[in-house]
């Protein structure tokens, strides 16, 4: 499995491209664009639905008009995986008062993800639905698959009620992402689209914000007079 070992680097893909002058093949690397800014990609996947213990059908359509939260993984029964699901899973009870819908995906079969919830440990009383993306399509269009390994990277990926992508974390293989972390961006969000404000770096509730939406010109250049850096950094 993908995570099972170190961080390897992502082969190129070839092209081949016309040259008039030689026809000669070249090697061409393609990026994918981020998703933030972009409206959640359209799909639909089977799932299974940890809380009830049932299998469902789940699309993008479920998701419109609230805040969500895609979170992929790259496979069930490795090591660091159990480990995120679980941390998710341990605050699904404050995603749920914030809000938040989440939905885990991998490439796995919703009969492993049923296996996986049902004999790993750490995902005892679990309450997430596992999204079964078997024909990879989804992390194909979210930009996390990894072609040549045919798994997904731990991309996570915030939209807002209009299913916009505001948030976007992808990492290798073999480390985790911080959920504590991911709670303040949810908690930073939801702030700016409520009051306009803007959040400095490690806001959270309670702390500053920088009133962009009535003192703009006034704070340009002069932030540092509405915000010092020890407040950045308590």
């Amino acid at each position: 499995m993908a995570c099972d070992n170190g961080f390897k680097p992502r082969k190129k893909i070839e092209s081949e491209v016309n040259n008039n002058e030689n026809n000669k093949n070249r090697e061409v690397i393609i990026m994918n664009s981020t998703l933030v800014g972009r409206e959640m990609p359209k799909f639909e996947m089977d799932a299974y639905d940890a809380k009830s213990g049932h299998f469902k059908k789940v699309s993008s359509d479920d998701y419109k008009g609230r805040w969500a939260v895609v979170c992929f993984y790259p496979a069930d029964f490795t090591f660091v995986c159990p480990t995120e699901i679980a941390a998710m899973n341990a605050h699904y009870d404050e995603f749920q008062k914030m809000g938040v819908e989440v939905l885990t995906v991998s490439v796995d079969s919703k009969f492993a993800h049923k296996r996986f919830a049902e004999t790993e440990p750490l995902l005892k009383g679990l309450k997430l639905t596992m999204g079964a993306d078997a024909t990879k399509e989804v992390a194909r269009s979210f930009g996390v698959l990894i072609e040549e390994q045919g798994v997904a990277l731990r991309g996570r990926f915030l939209f807002n009620p209009e299913g916009v992508c505001v948030a976007e974390e992808v990492l290798g293989d073999p480390v985790g992402r911080n959920v504590k972390e991911f709670i303040r961006q949810v908690q930073a969000w939801q702030h700016v689209t409520k009051t306009g404000e803007v959040c400095p770096a490690g806001w959270r509730p309670g702390k500053k914000t920088l009133p962009v939406n009535t003192d703009a010109e006034k704070m340009a250049g002069h932030v540092g007079e509405y915000v010092t850096l020890d407040e950045i950094l308590s």
